[in-house]
């Protein structure tokens, strides 16, 4: 079982940038793959990101690419979601997960398919 925490989160003008992180207890964080979803008001979980257990492989959802990256330090048992270029319409909780690999590989995009979830974190992308 592995306990998330977001940080990070804040408000920012458009074309900023902020960091979040999200911090793993126990340790069996390197034996998961990771995501971060977002949920607007009255709109359903988004997956934003996902990444490997070793953090090689990396997938994202198209309205991010170019300007978000996502990446983890296992050895820290924390996971990152670096964004600029910051949009209104960014705006959301961003959530981090983790999951079984062999689900999450085929299925990164579902929430359903992820196990364990944090608390979110809020990012507010002034215009």
């Amino acid at each position: 079982q592995v306990q998330l925490v977001e940080s990070g989160g804040g408000l920012v003008q458009a074309g900023g940038s902020l960091r979040l992180s999200c911090t793993a207890s126990g340790r069996t964080f390197s034996t998961y793959s990771m995501g971060w979803f977002r949920q607007a008001p009255g709109k359903e979980r988004e997956f934003v990101a996902a990444v490997s257990v070793s953090g090689s492989t990396s997938r994202y959802v198209d309205s991010v690419k170019g300007r978000f990256t996502i990446s983890r330090d296992n050895a820290k048992n924390t996971m990152y979601l670096q964004m600029n270029s910051l949009k209104p319409e960014d705006t959301a909780i961003y959530y981090c997960a983790a999951g079984n690999s062999r689900v999450i590989i085929v299925s990164f995009t579902n929430y359903r398919a992820y196990d364990y979830w944090g608390q979110g974190t809020q990012v507010t992308v002034s215009s």
